[in-house]
This record gives C-alpha cells, sequence and structure tokens, in this order.
C-alpha cells in the first residue's frame, strides 16, 4: 500500500502524464483534461497551476506574493491547501 503524497514548499508540483491543463475556448476558460472526466479550476488555481513548471512550492508562493503584494504566510497556506487537494484527487504529483 502507498502513502500519502503531501505536498510542502520543497515540493516540486506538476500534473501527471495522464492531465493536461488547456485553454477551452468552447467554454471560456482554462480547464484540466483528466481520463473521464473535465475540472475546472478557478482563477487562483489557474494561477497556480500555470507556476508548476519545474520550480519548488515555494517559489511559486514567493511568485504569487510578489504578483498580487499579498502576505506570504497567506498565500501559502492557500497554495499549499489548494495543491494538497489536487494531489489527493490525482491531478498533481510531486
Amino acid at each position: 500500500m502507498t502513502g500519502r503524497l503531501v505536498i510542502g514548499e520543497d515540493s516540486v508540483p506538476r500534473l501527471p502524464r495522464h492531465c493536461k491543463m488547456r485553454f477551452d475556448k468552447a467554454r471560456d476558460r482554462w480547464v484540466i483534461l483528466a481520463p473521464e472526466r473535465v475540472l475546472m479550476p478557478d482563477d487562483i488555481a489557474v494561477e497556480v497551476l500555470q507556476r508548476c513548471k519545474g520550480g519548488n512550492v515555494a517559489t511559486i508562493i514567493d511568485d504569487l506574493a510578489a504578483a498580487f503584494d499579498a502576505p506570504r504566510e497567506t498565500i501559502a497556506r492557500d497554495v499549499l491547501a489548494m495543491l494538497q487537494d489536487l494531489a489527493d484527487k490525482g491531478v498533481v504529483e510531486a
């Protein structure tokens, strides 16, 4: 039995090979295509997921805190919770 993937600031999140993030022109929004399902992330999730390009979570948090002039602690809490939720659903791996 495998353990639960725990996302931390050192994790390097990415979409697994079976998931693709695409802009859906018909829906006029970003979607994540996964086997037998389509997920529609909100605008905040899109901002985070677009930054999952090989950097660790700490770098993503720092970038978002600077881009939105927001407290790092608040951004960290929200980003870690969101990525953990997506990891639990199998949509993010690290």
